[in-house]
């Protein structure tokens, strides 16, 4: 008789992706705002913490709307992890946008309205209203249903009750519909909406929390509200100014924020937008959040970018301009000019610059330690010690990327934890640039288009 053979089953219910940076949580800084040596996955570079840190304290406090900053220094040395820990610090409520120099030039739409756009979306606007609920636990829901069906609508009976008092409500189909969709029971503690007819459910009250049979291991549990059922509630939304802009620009509203297409947007929409927020502002009705814009090789942009970018920091509503480079002396793109970064010396000056320093060899260990525990590699102490050696010697980020190719190496021979011998492996088989340089010199006439190493030399040394 055959074997029967199951199919192999797997839980996707959570799928994670290890990023370069998946392992910072914040800026890792304590109350006085002085920076721990290890904390919440930064490791050293103190000083440019505690900078930011302070940056950190003026943005929640709205004090430093359209200003910028500069992370400068090498490559390798910690420039986007602190804008990542910046941007986990801020809260969900903060809005932060990020985006590379490189970006502007590959959108089908000119560089100034893809900065404009840029600037938006790091601009909330936080929109109270006050809204009348209806809250309370459910008691009891009788839904009469007729005999013939089409014959005449469901109507039915909704008791609820807070700690002071109890009420029955009668309903519609529409209420009916709603409650069947939240799958709405007794002991449920819920929340109407009475003007769009919203129903919410809280959760389940701590009096039914022996109903076993009615639990999953999801379910929340509540207090009975107490007071009055009908209440008025202030409801607050949280949305970027480049949200508002899409869906009064477009025909499909809201739906092109998830389609992407929001091309080029009319200037008459966005001063619109402005003058209504700032009606809204003077009636107490919205506030304005200036978050965080970063971006990343901010030397890729060019002369005109960095002109739009003198004239944007100056606008009423301007987001904090983070951004960050690793050149020296080098020219400014779309000018035979040189300047420090590549930024013109009229931006530079307009920017609170934070230097970031290279890792000692001890910062190093404790980085590959926390990237080994981020990407679930068990390494022996004398690997790690290789590996720090490696890293120091060539780049943190050549060290951090032998990471998983040891673990692979390990893996082939059957080990359990990754050893010397599966770093050297990894070391053997994928070169540092040190190497590459010096294989590209003793094979050189062996390649295309090579030139004497002298030249290259001088054609790529900064001034």
């Amino acid at each position: 008789m055959a074997e029967l053979k199951l199919s192999e089953t797997r839980d996707l219910t959570r799928i994670e992706r290890i990023g370069a940076h998946s392992h910072i949580r914040g800026l890792g800084l304590d109350d006085a705002l002085e920076a721990r040596k290890v904390s919440q996955g930064m490791v050293g570079q103190t000083s440019a913490r505690k900078a930011a840190g302070v940056i950190l304290e003026m943005i929640k406090e709205g004090k430093i709307a359209g200003r910028a900053v500069l992370l400068a220094g090498q490559p390798g040395t910690g420039k986007t992890a602190i804008a990542m820990g910046m941007a986990k610090s801020l809260g969900e409520e903060t809005p932060f946008a990020m985006m590379a120099g490189s970006e502007i030039f590959s959108l089908d739409m000119s560089k100034t309205e893809a900065l404009t756009q840029a600037f938006r979306k790091a601009i909330g606007v936080r929109i109270k209203e006050e809204t009348e609920i209806i809250e309370g636990e459910v008691v009891e829901i009788q839904i009469d249903r007729p005999a013939t069906s089409g014959a005449a609508a469901k109507t039915g009976k909704l008791t609820l009750k807070t700690t002071e008092m109890e009420t029955v409500y009668d309903l519609g189909s529409k209420m009916i519909e709603g409650l069947s969709k939240e799958k709405v029971q007794s002991g449920d503690v819920i929340a109407i909406d009475k003007a769009s007819g919203k129903i919410t459910k809280l959760g389940r009250s701590f009096a039914r929390s022996r109903d076993y049979d009615a639990m999953g291991p999801q379910t929340k549990f509540v207090q009975c509200p107490d007071g009055e059922l009908q209440k008025r509630k202030e409801v607050v939304h949280c949305v970027t100014l480049h949200e508002i802009d899409v869906i009064n620009s477009r025909t499909q509203g809201f739906l092109a924020l998830f389609t992407g297409d929001t091309g080029e947007i009319r200037s008459e929409v966005r001063e619109q937008i402005d003058s209504k927020v700032a009606e809204w502002r003077e009636e107490g009705k919205a506030e304005i959040v200036p978050g965080v814009l970063f971006i990343d090789e901010v030397h890729m942009l060019d002369i005109e970018c960095f002109s739009f970018l003198n004239r944007a920091l100056e606008n009423d509503m301007a987001p904090i301009l983070v951004v960050a480079t690793n050149r020296g002396i080098t020219k400014i793109r779309g000018t035979n000019y040189k300047s420090p970064h590549g930024i013109p010396i009229d931006l530079l000056d307009r920017l609170l610059i934070i230097s970031t320093q290279p890792y000692t060899e001890d910062e190093m260990r404790q980085i590959l330690d926390i990237r080994c525990e981020e990407e679930d590699v068990g390494m022996s102490d004398e690997a790690k010690e290789l590996l720090t050696k490696i890293g120091f010697e060539t780049s943190l980020r050549y060290a951090i990327h032998l990471i998983t190719a040891a673990a692979l190496a390990c893996q082939k021979r059957k080990g359990k934890l990754v050893e010397i011998v599966d770093v050297s492996r990894a070391y053997q088989l994928f070169v540092d640039i040190k190497r590459s340089t010096q294989f590209l010199i003793e094979y050189q006439e062996q390649f295309m288009f090579n030139e004497v190493p002298g030249e290259i030399e001088e054609d790529t040394m900064v001034e």
